[in-house]
């Protein structure tokens, strides 16, 4: 049962500290699993910024590679099948998620996905404990259930969009606004993504790996092997440009989708790219992966929620190419300015921005970086999201008990 139903169960906002409750405010994140990606990278650099302020992090997922990182950062990992549909699990999932925030004596319980928001928010509704979500993504809206299913991530009593794109389709097909809706970027850590911190050694294994020979412009896409990160427009790109002197590297997980590898090995082929594109799979060191690269490109179909390759790889200082719609007019400076954004789904479009960012003179390329890496760290910084996301923590804490979060930037002073 919805808690927004009759005869649901209510929050319960005490503002007593339960008995023998630490005055650690404890902080719950759920997400389908720990795979890879930029919901998974939030949660991770979250967990570490509410351990760094003097809080409890736990994270409830279906497992994977991170949960390593989420327990390196300070986290607590508790496994439950959290990225099933099936109802009964779901169910099953409601049970253990409020057994577990009574025995944890969880405060705010913050879902980043929508099955495990619908768990999260009953389990939350039953035991008292606030709830509010991240918007991560442009989910689409193909009928009214569709719709019904999605809002869940819009009933936070906190709502983070990840871009303003996110929140005002958040207002628009959701009607939250301002008083619930808290827009925060999503953050890039410059410990990672800086130029002078990537050793001319790891740039020239990763250059032998992939077999790319001095000299020669490179052009990368990174993105998991979907069809909506748009491989095959950049494919009809590059024939329309027709040059052989470059190399195209797309770096991503194939995640399953062995067909759609396929589709794109036999794209290549008819395009007779086959001596130009190469499929790389997954990627451990991004950082050096743009820097072997003279231009990014993000071509999505879909609009981005934020794109966090446009503001990693121009952390880097790489111009970069992105599609014209969703969260890339907010992450990149179009017109040469940091980079150029492309029609969705136009190869003729992208060929032509490709073409531009490949006549850049070194002049030219030094300048585009120093305004491309002073517009991430002005608007995109890690740091930054992590004070915002206690802040709004803090939100929720006001009230509820004596001790909050710090506030500020992590292990910061408070109100900063």
């Amino acid at each position: 049962m919805d808690a927004s139903e009759p005869g649901s169960a209510k929050p319960d906002h005490s503002t007593e500290v339960p008995a023998g409750k630490s005055s650690a405010p404890v902080i719950l994140q759920i997400l389908p699993m720990l795979q890879t990606g930029g919901v998974e990278r939030g949660t991770v650099d979250i967990t570490a910024a509410i351990a760094q302020s003097g809080g409890i992090a736990l994270v409830v997922s279906g497992g994977g590679p991170m949960v390593r990182e989420v327990e390196r950062a300070g986290g607590e990992h508790i496994t439950m099948p959290v990225f099933s549909k099936n109802p009964l699990v779901m169910r099953r999932n409601t049970r253990a998620l409020e057994a577990l925030i009574r025995d944890r004596r969880v405060d705010i319980v913050h879902a980043r996905s929508r099955a495990p928001a619908w768990c999260a928010r009953r389990a939350a509704a039953r035991t008292g404990a606030r709830f509010m979500t991240t918007f991560h993504g442009a989910y689409g809206e193909s009928n009214h259930l569709k719709h019904i299913y999605n809002s869940i991530m819009a009933r936070g009593e906190r709502v983070i969009a990840i871009s303003q794109f996110i929140a005002d389709r958040i207002e628009s097909l959701y009607q939250a606004g301002p008083d619930r809706v808290r827009t925060i970027p999503r953050g890039i850590d410059f410990t990672i993504f800086n130029a002078n911190a990537v050793s001319a050694e790891r740039m020239i294994q990763l250059s032998n790996a992939w077999r790319l020979s001095d000299g020669v412009p490179v052009i990368l896409l990174p993105g998991r092997l979907t069809r909506w990160k748009g491989h095959e427009i950049l494919i009809e790109a590059l024939a329309r440009l027709g040059r052989r002197d470059l190399r195209c590297v797309l770096v991503g997980d194939e995640q399953g989708r062995s067909s759609y590898r396929n589709d794109l090995d036999a794209h290549v082929a008819r395009a007779g790219l086959a001596d130009i594109v190469q499929i790389v799979g997954d990627c451990r060191d991004m950082a050096a992966a743009y820097m072997v690269a003279d231009v990014v490109v993000s071509a999505s179909t879909d609009p981005e929620a934020f794109g966090r390759v446009a503001a990693e790889a121009q952390a880097m200082g790489r111009p970069v190419i992105a599609t014209d719609h969703g969260a890339a007019r907010e992450t990149v400076l179009p017109d040469g300015v940091t980079g150029w954004l492309a029609t969705p789904g136009d190869p003729d479009s992208m060929a032509a921005a490709l073409e531009k960012a490949l006549a850049l003179t070194a002049l030219e390329r030094e300048a585009m970086a120093e305004r491309a890496v002073a517009h991430v760290h002005k608007n995109f910084a890690k740091d930054d999201m992590c004070a915002k996301t206690l802040a709004v923590y803090k939100e929720l804490m006001v009230g509820r008990r004596g001790v909050g979060l710090v506030g500020g930037r992590p292990g910061g002073q408070a109100g900063a």
